[in-house]
């Protein structure tokens, strides 16, 4: 559901970070900022929960081009993780482009990670979003602790589609970029295909 801007030529890309809350979205958004240079990126937005913030920025890339003309934005997004913050989950995904789900690699959160997944098949349900042509990468976080689950368990569980999978530890930046890189290649990839 990208959006085009006549006036700025531009055209906006929505992705939003997806996962059970504390899972590392909300770092992951923050390292990017860190990361962007200041002239290429709008403010940090956040929006305040009593337990969990909802993160908004935009930026353009600067390595991607332009589609017909138009220069590429990404606005990134981070749910927040509680299940009792559905609505706001489901409204955060409306328009969404690509969806990164940054997974709990702590044993004591599977259960969480498969609960946030049926979340986010839900709401994407809501807005009639194919999943299987819906950009998607999965982040497997914290994968620095001591008590985390195998890869090999975790991706037998959450990986959906053949989807990239990205091993991170979000807190020192490992694996955020390459994640940011992934979901906005196959963004890209989606557009393209949908202009021929």
């Amino acid at each position: 559901m990208s959006f085009l801007n006549y006036s700025t030529k531009e055209i906006n890309f929505k992705i939003v970070y997806y996962g059970p809350g504390l899972s590392g979205k909300t770092t992951n958004i923050k390292k990017i900022y860190e990361k962007v240079k200041s002239d290429s990126k709008g403010k940090l937005v956040s929006l305040a929960t009593e337990t969990e913030r909802t993160l908004f920025f935009d930026f353009f890339p600067l390595d991607l081009g332009t589609v017909k003309g138009y220069k590429v934005k990404f606005h990134l997004y981070t749910v927040p993780g509680q299940i009792y913050y559905s609505s706001s989950r489901k409204l955060i995904m409306k328009g969404v482009d690509g969806v990164v789900f940054v997974a709990d690699s702590q044993r004591e959160r599977f259960e969480a990670n498969i609960e946030s997944l049926h979340d986010m098949f839900d709401n994407l349900k809501e807005y009639n979003i194919d999943f299987t042509t819906l950009p998607y990468v999965l982040q497997l976080n914290k994968r620095d602790l001591s008590n985390i689950s195998p890869v090999i368990e975790l991706n037998a569980t959450l990986r959906k589609k053949e989807e990239p999978v990205v091993e991170a530890i979000s807190l020192k930046g490992d694996g955020v970029i390459e994640t940011l890189k992934s979901i906005s290649k196959l963004i890209m990839v989606n557009v393209k295909q949908k202009l021929r």
